[in-house]
């Protein structure tokens, strides 16, 4: 009988000892109850007493949640309409804020987040141009719309980590529009680059032909120069040895004169037996 109350009053200690003690763990954020009534909320990782029956602990993830916006139909500064896909990274950052505003619920947080995100994303596109949206600073835009909502949704008890637009569309008929003044403005700046390369080339070729003909130019100047100079100093070579000894001079003149007149048998010259041209054939002293 002792032995079996023993283990009875073990058991009931142990089922106590339980409901007494919870553990936190670091990737959940937690509020304790008293009677219905929150008690505490800032609790950290590690092991915690309560009393049973009167105190309970309600859970939530604290890990990071991710919310897909549907894709929203904006206007932007330019009265162009564009469809919008955004997403937010954020956690809960005051677990007893997010119990009361959201109940708890990370689906109901989501559907609360929804709509801030479009109306965030209406008001900063609003302000800004297609090209601003696409090429223009859009880390400053999304550093900005990240901060506009983390200041909204901090009522809620929600922290929101980061904010990023996934993809801009332009709408059918103005997809269009864009590509077709996309590719008007690449046949403009190919026409440009095929003009200025047709103009380069001719420019390119007159150089060449007027280097051309100056090189040509400077080439036979230079020719008859040389050539000039030339026949200067071969004349007077001539005029020279002509002068040193002027009976060899017109003997050696003859004798290449007979080379070039009696180069073939057939060659046949008519001239008057006393010409100068036969003086050699001769006497010799005929003339001197």
């Amino acid at each position: 009988m002792n032995t079996r109350f023993l283990l009875g009053v073990v058991v009931a200690a142990l089922a106590i000892l339980s409901f007494s003690v919870f553990i936190v763990d670091e990737r959940e954020k937690v509020i304790k109850f008293r009677l219905g009534e929150i008690v505490r909320s800032d609790y950290t990782a590690g092991i915690y007493l309560q009393l049973p029956f009167v105190n309970n602990v309600r859970r939530f993830d604290a890990r990071l949640q991710t919310m897909d916006a549907q894709p929203a139909r904006i206007i932007t500064k330019e009265k162009k309409y564009v469809v919008v896909d955004a997403f937010v990274k954020w956690r809960i950052g005051d677990a007893e804020k997010f119990y009361t505003t959201m109940a708890g619920d990370i689906r109901q947080a989501n559907r609360r987040l929804d709509p801030i995100v479009k109306r965030q994303l209406t008001q900063e596109f609003g302000k800004r141009t297609i090209q601003d949206l696409v090429s223009g600073d859009r880390e400053t835009v999304m550093a900005l719309l990240a901060g506009n909502v983390r200041k909204e949704v901090i009522k809620y008890g929600v922290e929101v980590v980061d904010m990023r637009v996934k993809r801009v569309d332009f709408e059918q008929d103005i997809s269009e529009n864009v590509f077709n003044r996309m590719r008007t403005e690449r046949d403009r700046v190919a026409r440009e680059r095929r003009a200025k390369g047709r103009a380069d080339g001719e420019r390119i070729r007159a150089d060449a032909d007027r280097e051309y003909t100056a090189t040509l130019a400077t080439a036979y100047s230079t020719a008859q120069t040389t050539r000039g100079d030339g026949d200067a100093t071969a004349a007077a070579l001539y005029a020279d040895a002509y002068g040193k000894n002027k009976e060899f001079y017109s003997f050696y003149r003859s004798l290449d004169a007979y080379k070039g007149s009696f180069s073939s048998k057939n060659d046949v010259i008519l001239l008057q037996p006393d010409s100068d041209f036969f003086k050699y054939f001769g006497n010799p002293k005929a003339k001197k």
